[in-house]
């Protein structure tokens, strides 16, 4: 795949070199990067991938999206900087992907407590109504009948995108998927279209991360303000903080 076929969709601070070279596949683990990848600097909680770029170039990749451009360029290599390489990452994986999002009606579950056990009944009850349906969660993930080991409640943006490329392959006409407060804040979901998003309830868990329940209620709420204009929101009105995902 061409690079600039990548790039639809990404705002480019600075470039330095070419966009019309092959790609192979793209990596944000530094140990994983091979010949004629693309490698993003993701700035994460233990480590900031920026210090790996030598690494990652020494390894074969060729090309680099990061937040803060090298002080010595490879001219063989083509440099991208961004606002920010997770939300890059998202976009950019969809792409090569083909955006199979948007091939299906994903939907999006959210809230404190719930979310696999509404995800999973949905999942049964469309596979019973003779759906192909796929299902996103922390206890498994499934394309139809088939098991796939889950890892997270919601995996990295490239491990999503080919899972739900699978589904679309599979001719899967629905996912339903857990979406975590984690995942919203750190832009795992970034670049998906979401065809309806629930919400099943908030409390004061998870603090340790979002440090304060704000924080925490703004990542859940940020889930819906990013669903498109013809997607369903669906809240429970019984949870005092229900109406502020609809606002």
């Amino acid at each position: 795949m061409q690079l600039q076929e990548l790039l639809y969709g990404i705002t480019i601070k600075e470039l330095v070199g070419k966009t019309d070279r092959e790609i192979n596949n793209l990596n944000f683990d530094s140990r994983k990067v091979g010949k004629d990848d693309v490698f993003f600097a993701v700035v994460g909680t233990l480590a900031d991938g920026h210090q790996f770029i030598e690494q990652t170039i020494a390894q074969g990749a060729t090309v680099i999206i990061c937040e803060n451009l090298p002080e010595v360029h490879d001219f063989t290599i083509t440099y991208i900087k961004v606002e920010n390489t997770s939300v890059s990452l998202g976009i950019m994986a969809g792409n090569y992907f083909g955006n199979p999002s948007a091939e299906l009606k994903l939907i999006g579950i959210t809230g404190t407590n719930g979310k696999t056990t509404i995800a999973t009944i949905l999942f049964k009850l469309f596979r019973d109504l003779g759906y192909k349906t796929g299902l996103l969660s922390t206890v498994e993930n499934y394309i139809n009948a088939t098991v796939v080991p889950a890892t997270h409640t919601t995996p990295n943006p490239i491990a999503l995108n080919q899972l739900l490329r699978d589904m679309v392959d599979a001719g899967c006409d629905y996912c339903f998927m857990e979406v975590s407060s984690h995942a919203v804040s750190q832009h795992r979901i970034e670049g998906l279209t979401f065809s309806g998003g629930v919400f099943s309830n908030i409390t004061h868990d998870h603090l340790d991360f979002h440090k304060t329940f704000d924080s925490y209620l703004k990542a859940k709420k940020a889930f819906f303000d990013m669903l498109p204009k013809s997607a369903f929101a669906l809240t429970n009105i019984d949870d005092k903080n229900g109406m502020v995902m609809l606002q």
